[in-house]
């Protein structure tokens, strides 16, 4: 009777030569991640784009050296692994992780889209859905956006690159619209002459393009007047102009006798509807 000595397991053999090198190999990818980094960093700020991007994607560069050394280092102290059997192995990895962490995955694959177009940044004033608020940070899966109130919001990456988004300090000046009703009696033209004047010596609206007061409809005793002005793009300056603009205008409109109006007609009532509205019901019949 012979001994059964089991199944045996071949395990790759492994020795210091090999350590050493995976080691080296290890090192020098590590070299080349940051090489790599500061090479996307420098490229990044050649092309003026945004310190997030430029971190998010110089980060993604460094994890690429460093991935490569790792797969180097394996091939080299496991000589029967073949890197192709690596790259499979990772490939499978891959699939899984991707259907496990599909919602992660999807927020990462948009933050890199977003960074890559670089259509606002830290700093920018955006509204998305009913949240508006200053971007201040930006990251692979989320970005954090302060609202006007000081609350934070934090907004997944797949919202901001699936939902309408606007960037209100896209531009450097906004315009702004105001509406005021004027008696028709009034001279229209003139009362808008009086209404550019007064926008004008307002600070905060920009002289370029001029404000401009234009006649919108007309109501039942009123008509309307848009005042229009450009500012600054930030929320604070739009509100600080408008705040400015209709203290401006109104103030003008009575040292030149402008009067404003509104069209809801208040109807007196006669004797007789007093009479009637005071009756009880037992004095009807």
């Amino acid at each position: 009777m012979t001994d059964d000595p089991g199944p045996v397991i071949n395990l790759p053999q492994v020795t210091w030569a090999g350590l050493g090198l995976g080691l080296a190999a290890i090192a020098v990818g590590l070299v080349l991640g940051l090489l790599i980094r500061l090479a996307v960093l420098g490229v990044m700020r050649w092309r003026g784009r945004g310190q997030a991007a430029a971190a998010v994607f110089s980060r993604l560069g460094f994890w690429l050296g460093l991935s490569l050394g790792l797969l180097a280092a394996l091939a080299i102290v496991f000589p029967s692994v073949r890197p192709v059997d690596i790259l499979g192995g990772v490939g499978v990895v891959s699939i899984a992780a991707g259907i496990a962490f599909q919602t992660v995955l999807g927020n990462m694959f948009a933050g890199i889209v977003m960074l890559a177009r670089d259509k606002f940044r830290v700093g920018d004033q955006i509204q998305v859905e009913d949240h508006r608020g200053t971007i201040v940070a930006m990251g692979l899966t989320s970005t954090s956006v302060r609202t006007f109130d000081g609350r934070l919001v934090l907004i997944p990456n797949a919202v901001l690159h699936s939902q309408v988004v606007t960037v209100q300090t896209g531009f450097e000046q906004v315009r702004t619209t105001v509406r005021v009703d004027v008696d028709d009696a009034m001279d229209l033209p003139r009362a808008c002459r009086i209404a550019e004047a007064a926008m004008l010596e307002v600070a905060s609206v920009l002289p370029e393009p001029a404000p401009r007061a234009l006649l919108t409809d007309v109501g039942t005793t009123t008509v309307g007047i848009d005042l229009r002005f450009w500012s600054g793009a930030t929320q604070l300056e739009t509100k600080a102009a408008t705040h400015a603009v209709i203290a401006a205008v109104l103030s003008a409109f009575r040292r030149n006798g402008v009067d404003t109006g509104s069209d809801v007609v208040v109807i007196e009532p006669g004797p007789r509807m007093v009479q009637v509205l005071e009756e009880t019901p037992q004095d009807r019949d």
